[in-house]
C-alpha cells in the first residue's frame, strides 16, 4: 500500500496490489510535477558538468520567441534561467510581433549553422502572419529539441530514436517513475494534437500498451475513458474529464492548461481567473489511483525534459550519443 501525504489535511491511500493498478483504490496519490522535474534538472546539471569536464562541451539552447504573448513571455523567461542554472549556453532572441517571414528564417539558419547552439525552440504560437510549417520545415532535425520537425515525429512513428516532445516525454516519465511497468496496460489518449496527442500515444506503444486516441468526435467517450488504466487528457477544455469518466484506481496524466474564472462568484465578478486542468480535479482524485495537478504536474516536467533533450542533442552532435 502506498500512503500519500495530502499535506496539513492528513494522508489518503492509493491500493494496488504486486505494482499494478487496482479497482478497490479510494483515493489518489498526487504525481508532484515539482519533485520529477527537479530530479530531471538535477541530472542534466550532472551530465552539463561531466561533459565540460571530460569534452569540453558546453551544450547550448537558442529560444526564439516572436511577439508579446503574456503565456510565453513567462515561459521563455523560465527557459532561460533554467539553462542557465544547469551549466548551459542560453540565448534568447526576442523579435517583434511585425517580424517578417524572411527575417525569421535567417535567424532560424544562422542558429542551424552556429556550432555553439546544440537546441533550438521556435516558441509557438506564432503571430498569425507567420506559419510555423515553414519555420519547421527549414529547422535542423538534430537541434529540433521540441522534437516537431517531420524528421523526428517520423523517427517517433517508427520506433526510432530522436528528439521528442517534451511534453509527451514529461509525461511519460511521470508515469514510469509512479505507476512502474506499463506493459500490457489499457491508455486512452483524449486528444489528437501533433505536439501532444499522437506523440504520446506513440510513446505509450513503444512502452507496450494497448493504447486508443479519442477525440471530441469519439463516440461515448465517457465509456472509452473508463475502460483506461492511463488515462491522458490533452484535449484543451476546462475540466471535461469527470469524476465518474475515471476507471477506478487508473493513472491519469492532466496535460491541460485553461484559465477560467474562480469558482467563488465574488472572485469571478472581479474578473479574477485561475488555471485548471482538463479533468475535474476534485472529481477525480476520489477515484483514481494517481493522478498529476494543474497546476504542479505536467507542466514542470516540460522545461526539465527541454534541458535533458538539448544535452542529448548536444552530445549526438559531437558523437558521444
Amino acid at each position: 500500500m502506498i500512503i500519500a501525504p495530502l499535506g496539513r489535511n492528513g494522508y489518503r491511500m492509493a491500493r494496488f496490489r504486486g505494482g499494478s493498478m487496482s479497482d478497490t483504490a479510494s483515493a489518489a496519490t498526487i504525481i508532484d510535477g515539482k519533485v520529477h522535474a527537479e530530479r530531471v534538472r538535477a541530472t542534466v546539471a550532472e551530465e552539463v558538468s561531466r561533459l565540460k569536464a571530460e569534452h569540453g562541451l558546453q551544450p547550448g539552447l537558442a529560444v526564439v520567441l516572436v511577439g508579446e504573448d503574456p503565456a510565453s513571455q513567462i515561459y521563455v523567461r523560465s527557459k532561460g534561467e533554467q539553462s542557465l542554472a544547469a551549466g548551459m549556453h542560453s540565448v534568447t532572441h526576442r523579435l517583434p510581433t511585425e517580424t517578417t517571414r524572411d527575417e525569421l528564417l535567417t535567424l532560424v539558419r544562422s542558429l542551424n549553422a552556429d556550432p555553439a547552439i546544440h537546441g533550438i525552440l521556435v516558441q509557438l504560437p506564432l503571430p498569425k502572419h507567420l506559419d510555423e510549417k515553414q519555420v519547421l520545415a527549414i529547422l535542423d532535425p538534430q537541434k529540433d529539441v521540441d522534437g516537431l520537425t517531420m524528421v523526428n515525429a517520423g523517427r517517433l512513428a517508427s520506433g526510432l530514436p530522436g528528439l521528442y516532445p517534451c511534453t509527451p516525454l514529461g509525461s511519460m516519465i511521470l508515469l514510469r517513475e509512479t505507476v512502474g511497468e506499463l506493459a500490457g496496460k489499457r491508455a486512452v489518449v483524449v486528444g489528437r494534437s501533433m505536439l501532444v496527442g499522437r506523440p504520446i500515444a506513440q510513446l505509450l506503444l513503444q512502452a507496450d500498451c494497448t493504447v486508443t486516441i479519442a477525440h471530441s468526435r469519439t463516440a461515448d467517450l465517457p465509456s472509452i475513458c473508463r475502460e483506461a488504466e492511463v488515462l491522458v487528457a490533452a484535449v484543451g477544455r476546462p475540466r471535461m474529464i469527470r469524476g465518474d469518466w475515471i476507471r477506478p484506481g487508473a493513472a491519469v496524466i492532466d496535460v491541460g492548461i485553461n484559465r477560467v474564472p474562480f469558482d467563488d462568484p465574488v472572485k469571478a465578478a472581479a474578473g479574477k481567473t485561475k488555471v485548471v486542468g482538463d479533468v475535474h480535479f476534485k472529481e477525480a482524485s476520489q477515484v483514481a489511483g494517481w493522478i498529476t495537478p494543474v497546476p504542479g504536474g505536467v507542466g514542470l516536467m516540460t522545461v526539465a525534459v527541454l534541458l535533458q533533450n538539448t544535452v542529448t542533442a548536444a552530445k549526438r552532435q559531437a558523437g558521444l550519443a
